[in-house]
C-alpha cells in the first residue's frame, strides 16, 4: 500500500488581509514601514505577531481559516492602530533613511536646533536588561523638511561655515608662523649686536645689581 503525504500546512486554506499604508505615514521610507510593523506588532497578542508581516510595502495578516475568531479580533486591532498611524513618531534610523542623512548630520543638526526634536523614548533591548533613549521627531515636521529640501541647504550652510573655519585657521597659523620668526629675527639681532661689543651677557650683568 502507497504511503500517503502529509498535506504542506502552506497549503492548507488561508485567512488574508493586507493594509496600505498612507505615504503621509511612510513618507516614502521602507525603513518606516519596518518601524510602523514593529510598532503594530506590539500592539497584537504575542501569540500572533508573527502573522502579521510586510509585504511589497504593505501589511499582510495571514492565518489559518481555522482561526478565524482570532484572525478578526487581530484585524480590528490592526485596523485600530493603522487609523492614527501617521502621527507615529520618526526614530533616528528612520529620519536618516527618510532624509537620507548620515548619523552625524543628524546628531549635529539635532545640537545647533535646525532639525527639532519632539522629545525622547526610552526602549529596552531586545534580549538585554540595559535601556537605550533617544531622540524622536515629529513627522509632519520632518515631511515638511523633505518637501522644501532643507538638507540640501544646511549642507550648503555647513560648507561654507567649514570653509571659513579653515580661512581663519589658516590665517591664525600663518600669523602665528610670521610672530615666530620675528622673534627669531629680534633675538638674533639681539645676539649679534652683544657679539659685536663683546657685551655678552650685559643683561644677566645688570640683573645681578652690580651696575647700581
Amino acid at each position: 500500500m502507497p504511503n500517503t503525504k502529509t498535506k504542506n500546512k502552506s497549503d492548507d486554506p488561508e485567512l488574508i488581509r493586507e493594509w496600505s499604508l498612507p505615504v503621509a505615514a511612510t513618507l516614502g521610507s521602507a525603513v518606516r514601514v519596518k518601524g510602523i510593523l514593529q510598532e503594530v506588532r506590539s500592539r497584537l497578542p504575542p501569540a500572533v505577531r508573527k502573522s502579521l508581516n510586510m509585504q511589497s510595502g504593505e501589511l499582510t495578516l495571514v492565518m489559518a481559516e481555522s482561526s478565524k475568531t482570532a484572525f478578526r479580533a487581530t484585524s480590528s486591532i490592526v485596523t485600530e492602530a493603522l487609523q492614527d498611524i501617521a502621527k507615529l513618531p520618526i526614530i533616528p534610523r528612520e529620519i536618516e533613511d527618510i532624509l537620507g542623512i548620515t548619523t552625524s548630520e543628524r546628531k549635529r543638526w539635532l545640537e545647533d536646533g535646525r532639525l527639532p526634536s519632539a522629545g525622547t523614548r526610552t526602549v529596552r533591548l531586545q534580549g538585554r536588561a540595559r535601556r537605550i533613549t533617544f531622540h524622536v521627531f515629529n513627522p509632519r515636521i520632518v515631511e515638511d523638511l523633505l518637501d522644501r529640501g532643507a538638507v540640501d541647504e544646511w549642507r550648503e550652510e555647513d560648507a561654507r561655515t567649514k570653509a571659513e573655519n579653515r580661512r581663519r585657521a589658516d590665517y591664525h597659523a600663518k600669523l602665528t608662523r610670521s610672530l615666530k620668526k620675528q622673534e627669531k629675527v629680534k633675538q638674533a639681532d639681539a645676539n649679534a649686536d652683544d657679539a659685536a661689543t663683546g657685551l655678552s651677557g650685559w643683561d644677566e650683568f645688570g640683573s645681578e645689581g652690580l651696575l647700581w
